[in-house]
């Protein structure tokens, strides 16, 4: 999935170095003149490899002969095909041995962590999926789902998004926390088996990683796009929906346009604003088309019983004019969708009543972010009004802040890092974890797994706005990876399946990924509050609504935080908001809800109750609803 363009020079670079610094046998290897009959390039006595013109003329890409010129093009193209030509196989013990050394400089740094003022890292486990798009689900489980991996070797691209055809599949399981780790914890749950529009008739279970999804206000989660598959990642028209109470999906109609790599948000008015992504003819060429799931006309479905199936979509009368994918999108509390564009001078506020689009101010960085992470700042009991731009630059430490209309350099991190990921955590702080040089680069060049491993480095923000380092990860996790906050309160962390393959320790388990588990510091606090009873019937806003804990004295605060679903940095649902104590009786409490659609989009929420240090009661689900 690597992606070409400015970011992706460096990978060119570093296929013209290994041509012009590789030992002689292998300059002669990759370099030598092809023979003139065409036929398949294959490894003969003494290691030389024969290619041919026309495989040349074939491998060659058109941005690299663009950017670097023909003839650095075509010496890259030769190096490709005889790198596949040869054995390429990639050594268990080096897995072992590097997941072995992750282990030991793991604990041996996190030895002088308090836990009580900087977390805990404790379960590390395997997997059935790499975790590229997550979801957590109103059940309390986690829908994970990516691709069937064309390659075993992290030194190369293992998604098919250049594969036409059958291998270019997704796949899709969920894990249930309640039961632990091993494979008994997750079950497969298949995207539907479709016919791709890529003239090769072979049903396959539906390409839907690089997609964009958010929530549906009964629930569940809808899915958009995917991978059609070649030209540097082509956009698949695929719309399905993720049922969580009965975990199966559903499909609807296509999309108009192809999306690889859209964004999607559910608005106050509970429908699906998507956009962007590159189209069905495929990369360089961006949708900027807007769609909205379900059509106007089509009531959205508040019932967890009343699954959308074969439903429209249809197009905003504006569109989104973004060059870069994957842009940010939050439904802040003027009910307006806000879009913060990769690119400096692509910030954009759109009108969901009106259809229409309005420029905001520039980025005050000045240049184009990689891909980083976002978050609609907390706002006391009301809606975000402010966004705060995190990550996508490895060079820059700082965060942007969007309020009232104007940006502001905010307090920096530690340091800049790209393919991060951003949680607010139920008292309010900022969460900071993965991350990486550049994408599939960990600070050592393109596809290779070993890294600078400060990208490792935690990072929290207090109440005041400051950052500090804290515990490492046992894994490197950058492009892909993914962090969710749970209803027990603690994280899980996953994704990243260039690292996973690297430092798998039995490659051939069938468990290629891994899922690591974090205990924020609120966790090493003392007692928890508890919340016991919880209405399951779905509420109004602007109401009220009575919730039992058996520790009333100990409770001071009550929020409410919207669940995760992300992929490649981007989570368009994540918003905490305080729910006032009405009134006091015993045992119970009597919360008020969210004024408006606009402070809280319609949907299903966790509600932690928290003691006076911000340490959380394990969650409990509440549905948010018009009219109820």
């Amino acid at each position: 999935m690597y992606r070409r363009g400015r970011w992706a020079l460096a990978l060119g670079c570093a296929a013209i170095a290994l041509s012009a610094t590789a030992p002689a046998g292998a300059t002669a290897l990759f370099g030598g003149s092809a023979p003139s009959t065409a036929h398949a390039s294959d490894v003969h006595p003494g290691g030389a490899v024969r290619i041919t013109e026309a495989q040349v003329r074939k491998e060659v890409r058109p941005a690299e002969a663009k950017t670097l010129g023909r003839a650095a093009a075509e010496r890259l193209a030769r190096d490709r095909i005889g790198l596949r030509a040869l054995d390429s196989d990639y050594p268990q013990t080096t897995r072992t041995l590097r997941f072995n050394k992750l282990t030991e400089s793991q604990r041996t740094h996190n030895a002088k962590f308090d836990p009580a003022q900087f977390g805990k890292f404790t379960d590390y486990f395997s997997s059935p999926d790499f975790g590229d798009h997550v979801a957590l689900l109103p059940t309390g489980k986690i829908l994970l789902f990516s691709f069937e991996s064309i390659e075993e070797n992290p030194t190369k691209e293992p998604a098919p998004t250049q594969i036409i055809g059958k291998e270019n599949a997704g796949r899709a399981y969920v894990w249930d926390p309640a039961r632990g780790q091993g494979s008994d914890a997750f079950r497969a749950v298949p995207p539907p088996v479709v016919n791709m529009p890529d003239g090769k008739d072979e049903p396959r279970p539906a390409p839907v990683f690089c997609a964009g999804h958010a929530y549906l206000p009964n629930g569940m989660v809808a899915v958009f796009g995917g991978n059609l598959g070649g030209n540097g990642g082509t956009g698949a028209k695929l719309a399905l929906v993720f049922d969580p109470w009965t975990e199966t999906w559903h499909e609807q109609q296509d999309m108009a346009v192809g999306r690889w790599y859209p964004s999607v948000v559910t608005g106050a008015d509970g429908r699906q604003f998507i956009t962007s992504g590159q189209s069905e003819i495929g990369w360089g060429d961006l949708s900027m088309e807007i769609e909205r799931f379900p059509a106007k006309g089509t009531p959205v479905s508040y019932n967890r019983a009343d699954a959308p199936q074969g439903q429209a979509l249809d197009q905003w009368k504006t569109d989104a004019p973004y060059m870069m994918d994957y842009p940010h999108l939050f439904s802040l509390k003027d009910g307006l969708i806000y879009g913060f564009g990769r690119n400096f001078d692509e910030q954009f506020v759109f009108d969901p009543q009106t259809e229409t689009r309005r420029k905001l101010p520039d980025r005050p960085d000045g240049g184009m972010r990689n891909y980083g992470s976002a978050v609609a700042l907390p706002n006391g009991s009301s809606g975000p009004d402010s966004v705060l731009i995190l990550g996508g630059n490895r060079n820059d430490p700082n965060t942007y802040k969007f309020s009232g209309g104007r940006w502001t350099k905010d307090t920096p991190r530690a340091f800049g890092r790209t393919q991060d990921d951003t949680l607010i955590l139920p008292d309010g702080k900022l969460f900071t974890v993965n991350g990486a040089y550049d994408i599939r680069d960990y600070g050592n060049g393109p596809y290779n797994p070993n890294a600078d491993l400060k990208y490792r480095q935690t990072e929290q923000r207090d109440d005041k706005g400051a950052w500090r380092l804290g515990p490492v990860q046992r894994l490197p996790r950058g492009y892909h990876s993914n962090a969710v906050l749970m209803p027990d309160g603690r994280i899980m962390l996953t994704g990243d399946e260039l690292q996973q393959i690297a430092n798998n320790p039995d490659i051939k388990s069938g468990m290629n990924g891994t899922i690591e588990i974090y205990e924020p510091s609120y966790l090493h606090q003392g007692p928890r509050p508890q919340l016991s009873r919880i209405p399951r019937a779905p509420r109004g806003y602007a109401s009220t609504f009575q919730v039992t804990t058996n520790t009333p004295d100990r409770v001071s605060k009550a929020v409410l935080v919207a669940p995760i679903t992300s992929t490649h940095s981007v989570d368009t649902s994540q918003r905490r908001l305080e729910l006032p104590i009405a009134s006091r009786d015993g045992n119970h409490l009597v919360l008020r809800t969210p004024q408006s659609a606009k402070d809280a989009p319609p949907g299903f929420y966790m509600v932690f109750l928290l003691d006076d240090k911000g340490v959380p009661s394990t969650a409990q689900w509440v549905q948010l609803r018009p009219g109820a």
